[in-house]
């Protein structure tokens, strides 16, 4: 009999998950499909084609897939390869309390032809894949203006401090703040727009918010000052580099795929202004597909001018750049280049970029699957994010497991003895 076998069952999802399979007919081929349905009900769909070793066994440790979803070694290709049967969606958890539910099947192979009769599943599996590790706490936030929501780690602490921040997309998005509190930072997952009694549409960007949610971190018993990190993405980044050039309090920021300069709404601070760039819509790109790239469209101005650009130098604190270079929103790659290459004129070596050839836009924790294009919410063409599966997702794995290292160097007095 058949039997397919994976380890463990439950676990986060940033962490892998071993899959094999015995009792099959020596060298017999297989096809392995990953199935999970989003809190929206859209299914997301993946397959691979295997085939057995002379003792009857597939381990997806060894085994390559010989085609499907994926081609090759790829112990988590089933994850990172899943495809929305509804074009244009995009996995990503709203409640991280509650697990994903993602459905292994062994099967025959078969052609994807209607009217064909199909064998049912020889063994089949249900695995969980958490957001939140056992004992992470999470804290709703409403204090004064501050709209959002901490998540804790286990235990008195105390722990370094993130505040995370994502992009144009608004509202309150938690997952990659739980999975940080599930690997010992306390993390802020701070919304700033399209959220609660917050304004409906950014107007502009007011630094005051994100200082007070720096303070409102720093005052937590079970946060570890006197400083914070920072990690965040596209809008979300530009707005981390502002915090990063006009705070203090930031002590480590993390820049994924942002640009180095105000785009479109004005920053303020203080009572002072700083406008948004010019940009070039006339070098929006429609791909083939009739998805909008806008990554070329600063190229008259921000990306040839320094004069546009924060002042980078200023910044006290340390700085990842997370790049991917086949980013078809933000010329990413262009933006981080120009940012280091400002630091270097200053002097300064508070920085570290990593580059990933092949990643797009939404570089997200490890084995999710790669987003290319979607809708959001005010932009009527659906945006295309670019990125190749396989590349992307050998980014996202190192990307994480930098930031990662990156956050506790410079928020943790003595690494070995904190976590």
């Amino acid at each position: 009999m058949a039997k397919l076998i994976a380890a463990p069952l439950s676990a986060l999802v940033d962490e892998p998950v071993h899959i094999q399979v015995t009792g099959l007919a020596p060298f017999q081929v297989v096809c392995l499909q990953a199935s999970l349905n989003d809190e929206k009900g859209n299914m997301f769909v993946s397959k691979a084609y295997y085939k057995a070793s002379e003792m009857g066994e597939v381990d997806l440790e060894r085994d390559p897939s010989l085609g499907g979803d994926y081609m090759g070694v790829h112990p988590m290709g089933l994850f990172w390869s899943l495809k929305p049967e509804k074009l244009l969606s995009r996995l990503a958890k709203k409640d991280v309390n509650i697990p994903y539910q993602v459905h292994i099947e062994l099967s025959e192979p078969h052609f994807p032809i209607k009217g064909i009769v199909v064998s049912p599943p020889m063994d089949s599996l249900t695995l969980e894949r958490w957001y939140v590790a056992p004992g992470v706490t999470r804290i709703p936030v409403k204090e004064g203006l501050l709209r959002g929501a901490l998540f804790l780690p286990p235990g008195e602490g105390p722990f370094p401090g993130v505040v995370d921040l994502f992009g144009s997309t608004g509202g309150l998005i938690e997952f990659r703040a739980s999975l940080l509190a599930s690997h010992g930072f306390a993390a802020l997952a701070l919304a700033y727009w399209g959220y609660d009694d917050l304004p409906s549409h950014l107007e502009k960007v007011d630094l005051e918010y994100f200082e007070e949610g720096v303070e409102f971190l720093l005052r937590h018993p079970k946060v570890l000052g006197p400083g914070v990190g920072v990690v965040s993405v596209c809008k979300g980044a530009e707005i981390g580099l502002s915090m990063a050039v006009n705070l203090k309090q930031i002590k480590a920021t993390v820049l994924i795929n942002g640009p180095n300069f105000v785009t479109t709404e004005p920053h303020v601070y203080q009572g002072q202004v700083n406008h948004p760039v010019p940009c070039n819509i006339e070098f929006e790109n429609t791909n083939a597909f009739g998805f909008v790239e806008f990554y070329r469209t600063y190229e008259e101005t921000a990306d040839k001018d320094s004069k546009y650009c924060f002042p980078i130098e200023k910044a006290q604190g340390h700085f990842l750049f997370v790049v991917g270079e086949d980013d078809k929103n933000l010329n990413s790659k262009v933006h981080a280049h120009q940012a280091t290459a400002q630091l270097m004129k200053s002097g300064k070596k508070n920085w570290t970029l990593l580059s990933y050839p092949g990643a797009g836009h939404l570089i997200e924790p490890p084995y999710a699957p790669l987003c290319s294009a979607s809708r959001i919410p005010f932009v009527i063409p659906s945006i295309c994010w670019g990125g190749e599966v396989v590349q992307h997702a050998a980014a996202q794995e190192d990307a994480w497991k930098e930031i990662q290292k990156f956050l506790r160097k410079h928020l943790l007095p003595d690494v070995g003895s904190q976590l």
